[in-house]
């Protein structure tokens, strides 16, 4: 226990903050972005065939196993990895949720091409539909650009949130750091044969 005297005040104070608080804006952006394409990942196989985005067929909400497993579930992993990075205000909070994004990106990129060791038939979920030009726009938007997006934007934050230096809590904690300073030459070996 913790007793605050004239000595160790500023001990007290900073043994009920946590040690590594950083700004909130520190991942805000990139954790906004992952969100929206995580989102947008998990729900495009559903209702792309309303304007005539979509793999195998038109039907909208066409759910699957396969869907779930390339879409759903990292869309989800990047939407929770998303989060983190936009609220987190601890170090460890922050670079957890870059590499949630980090991981569902790459599950994205690479799942409908690992999705063939399940079923060599061909992809799982079927072909793009539409001409060419619409068909690059398919894997890009469904899988392959969102992926790469994902996991640029997760690995980028969670470096920001290892760079950033913590931030002084309060005051009180500022004012104890300058009095431990200041009362630091006295404490020294030295300092005792000085006077």
């Amino acid at each position: 226990m913790l007793v605050a005297t004239e000595g160790n005040t500023a001990t007290a104070a900073s043994a009920n903050r946590p040690a590594h608080r950083l700004p909130r804006t520190t991942g805000a952006l990139s954790g906004l972005i992952v969100i929206v394409l995580g989102a947008w990942g998990a729900l495009v196989p559903f209702i792309g065939a309303y304007f005539h985005y979509a793999f195998g067929s038109y039907s909208a909400w066409q759910f699957s196993t396969n869907r779930l497993v390339l879409s759903v579930i990292p869309g989800v992993v990047a939407v929770i990895g998303g989060w983190l990075l936009l609220t987190s205000a601890r170090r460890s909070s922050g670079v957890f949720g870059g590499w949630l994004a980090v991981a569902a990106g790459i599950w994205f990129a690479v799942g409908p091409v690992v999705s063939l060791l399940w079923h060599p038939a061909g992809y799982p979920i079927g072909h793009p539909m539409g001409a060419r030009f619409p068909q690059v726009l398919e894997w890009l938007g469904f899988f392959f650009g969102i992926g790469v997006i994902i996991a640029t934007l997760g690995a980028f934050a969670s470096g920001r949130f290892v760079s950033r230096p913590r931030l002084a809590e309060d005051a009180a904690i500022a004012a104890g750091t300058a009095a431990r300073e200041v009362a630091e030459p006295a404490r020294r070996p030295g300092a005792a044969r000085a006077e």
